[in-house]
Parts: structure tokens; sequence; C-alpha cells
């Protein structure tokens, strides 16, 4: 089939869950919207946060995608039911691929969650975690310095490594095996992540586990694009243009052009 997948997200994070979607399923075609002007989200309400998701959906929706994905976490847990229910083809989220993930890789039932205030504020995925494995302990934390140092392209400075470790030392105390990286901006951060909690704790990468659920879905329903036409990427950002791109290329490792969006209403609840 034809028809592009859509991704959205608050800004560049989604880039790590549509570039998993490229290397699983690289014939498909893309349209993705990063809303980096009015990013991040974590910070604002979850009616705030339905109302942008919604506009963004609109925007997408003239595109005649087959799949809608909500590659942003903080969108997930506020409006996926909802917009489930306002269109009528797929929708994935970001938050059940990551905890059924992270089921099957603890071994000794402790899973932390580091996310966006939105996020853990909603309780999302601890929810997702005890519904399928009540036992399950959760340790939540969020983390709102990372999602401004990745939309500024600062992946891998002295400085960002001061800001983690700084923020994931409290939960350096509690008896972890894996940690659910429950926000797509933090899987650009992930190897620094990783210095500072070192090789005991498994890091959950919830962008390659949502690609897998999208590349599962899609095969299920027949909708996988076979042609030997290569496939088309568009790129949307409501922020800076230049920035986005900056950081799309060097994620992606390919040229990308970005088409900039003006919103003719900031703030739409």
């Amino acid at each position: 089939m034809q028809r592009p997948i859509a991704i959205l997200d608050s800004g560049v994070g989604g880039l790590t869950v549509a570039k998993e979607i490229m290397r699983q399923l690289p014939q498909e075609n893309m349209i993705y919207f990063g809303d980096s002007e009015r990013s991040p989200y974590g910070p604002r309400s979850a009616e705030e946060v339905r109302g942008f998701t919604r506009q963004i959906v609109d925007f997408l929706l003239p595109f005649h995608p087959k799949m809608i994905v909500i590659a942003c976490n903080t969108a997930t847990a506020a409006a996926l039911s909802d917009i489930r229910k306002s269109v009528d083809i797929e929708v994935v989220g970001v938050i059940e691929p990551g905890a059924r993930t992270a089921i099957t890789k603890t071994k000794n039932a402790k899973v932390a969650v580091i996310g966006t205030e939105g996020t853990i504020k909603s309780g999302a995925y601890r929810r997702a975690l005890q519904a399928i494995s009540p036992q399950i302990e959760v340790y939540s934390m969020a983390c709102p310095q990372f999602v401004p140092i990745v939309e500024k392209g600062l992946f891998d400075t002295l400085e960002t490594m001061s800001i983690v470790e700084d923020a994931l030392q409290a939960m350096k105390q509690y008896p972890i095996d894996c940690m659910i990286l429950g926000c797509t901006h933090y899987p650009f951060l992930q190897d620094t992540i990783a210095k500072v909690m070192g090789p005991d704790v498994e890091l959950i990468n919830s962008a390659e586990e949502t690609a897998r659920e999208v590349s599962t879905i899609l095969s299920h329903k027949q909708l996988l694009r076979k042609s030997p036409v290569a496939p088309y990427h568009r790129f949307f950002c409501s922020g800076d243009p230049k920035m986005f791109q900056k950081i799309a290329q060097l994620w992606l490792n390919e040229e990308v052009q970005v088409t900039p969006v003006i919103w003719q209403v900031s703030n739409i609840i």
C-alpha cells in the first residue's frame, strides 16, 4: 500500500522512532511532524497536550496515512485513547511496547522509568507494567532537563554528561536491572545514560520496540508497501527548520528537507 506512515512528536525525539521504522521497513513512505515550537510537552497540562496532538493529527490526515504513530510518550499518555476514537486508521503509541519489553528483560522485577514530567505524572508506564506483571516494582523519575538538551543538538558534551549524572544520581540507589527510556528524545542520550547507570542496568529503547509493533501490525493487516519505487519521506516542523534539519540529518545519516509550519494559533486546547 502506497499510503505513508505518519509520525508525530513534540520535536526531534520522534526521529528515534522514524529511524527504526526506516531501518525495519525500508520500503515505507513516511510523513513526520515535529512540534518543536511548543516543545517540551512534559511541563504542559494533559488537556493542552491533547489539543496539540489533535491539531497535528488534523494536519497529517490530508496526507491519507495508513497508520499514525504518536512518537511522544507525553502525548501517548495524554491523547492516545482520544485519537484512536477519532480516526478510522491504526494509531500506535510508544508506552505499551516499551513496557512489554521491560517485562521480558528484567530478572529481578525492578524496573526504572525516566521520562518527562507529564509522562511520569500520568503513571502510564506503571499501569502498563503492572497490568502485565503486578509484582513488578516501578521506580519512576522525571528528567525535565533532557529534552531541551536534545532539541539544541547537544548530545555528547561534558556539560551534557554532568547534567545526566546529576539527574540520575537518585536513581542509582535503587536495585533496578533495567531502565525504560520513557521519552523518545532520550535515545539521543543513550550512550551517556548508559555510562552513568553502568553495565548492570539494561536500557530499554521504546523507539525500537515501537517500530517492531508498527511492522507487526502492518504485516498482519497486509498493509506493507511493496514497490520497486524508492519511498519518499517528508518532514515538517513548527520550530526552527534549520536546527531540526541539522539534527535530523545527523541522526538519520541522510539528506533531509524540512518544511516549516506556522500555526495560526500557537496554543490550541
